[in-house]
């Protein structure tokens, strides 16, 4: 019996992950129709269909989920062990892909992480900006970032930022023409600016927390995101109360740009941790990029 092309299998598990031959041929290096062509023939010697094909998606048949079953972790697990051999390397090597918000980029990762790019010249860095539950396991990612209450706990978490506290935040101009909030409930009367949550769906529920007592807050008002930076602008051009994590709004705060209100009712939090399967092997990259992220080295509090 002739032996089967790996490239083809590699083919049709990149495509059954991605749910696209675009994505796909992106991710694997090659053109559309190259892929297609790898998938087809697959398809023939086997004499059985292992994608369904439409305009919109592309989805494994139940014989192309048989074969992810069996044969997916095997290209994860050579791809793991390729990634250790770098460790005979005299420097180690290789790509570390994160999912993360863009800010927690902005502000933690990226500054601890570019003088380990300098020290080791053969490590790239990958990041995808997201602030959704990333399945980082499904989607193929070393890492990811949550605050440190949202973890599943299967995961490795290393915390790589101090605790974090939540503040409610206006402009001088919007609270010149609307009284400041003594309580939480206060703000039910105020034009407040909303988050649209990307797991639920829903809106934001804002939650507070004095000497033992927990009050949940359904605001309203004339705006809504579902990320932090237009909250911030929405905030400082005076269109509402925004409701953020403290690092996010802490130089307007200082500038006088932003007024903050109610910090007795929001205590603090586990701030931002790295997040990894338990299970993984690390390659000595991704064991760097651990190191050089970890809490011990991070800035003063």
């Amino acid at each position: 019996m002739p032996r089967r092309n790996l490239n083809d299998l590699l083919a049709f598990v990149t495509v059954a992950r991605e749910g696209s031959f675009t994505k796909a041929a992106g991710t694997l290096g090659v053109t559309q129709s190259a892929l297609s062509q790898a998938i087809r023939g697959l398809e023939e010697g086997l004499q059985i269909r292992l994608l369904t094909r439409t305009t919109r998606s592309v989805a494994p048949t139940s014989a192309g989920e048989r074969l992810m079953k069996a044969i997916g972790h095997r290209f994860d697990e050579i791809e793991a062990e390729l990634d250790a051999l770098t460790a005979l390397r005299d420097k180690p090597a290789g790509t570390v892909r994160i999912t993360c918000g863009d800010h927690v980029m902005h502000t933690v990762l990226l500054p601890k992480l570019m003088p380990l790019l300098r020290e080791y010249p053969d490590i790239k860095l990958e990041f995808d900006m997201n602030y959704s539950f990333r399945d980082i396991v499904a989607d193929r990612f070393d890492a990811g970032v949550r605050m440190g209450n949202t973890i599943d706990n299967d995961m490795i978490a290393v915390p790589i930022g101090p605790p974090l506290q939540m503040a409610v935040v206006a402009s001088p101009e919007y609270f010149a023409v609307h009284p400041i909030p003594k309580t939480p409930a206060d703000l039910t009367r105020h034009q407040c600016i909303n988050q649209r949550m990307p797991t639920s769906g829903g809106l934001y529920v804002w939650d507070f927390e004095k000497r033992g007592r927990k009050v949940n807050v359904r605001v309203d008002g004339p705006l809504i995101f579902n990320t932090a930076p237009p909250q911030v602008d929405a905030a400082l051009a005076g269109m509402g109360i925004s409701l953020l994590p403290e690092d996010e709004l802490m130089s307007h705060i200082e500038s006088g740009r932003l007024v903050r209100v109610l910090q007795d009712w929001c205590p603090k939090f586990a701030g931002y941790h790295l997040y990894y399967p338990s299970k993984r092997q690390p390659s000595p990259a991704f064991s760097l990029v651990v190191k050089a992220l970890h809490l011990s080295s991070s800035r003063p509090q």
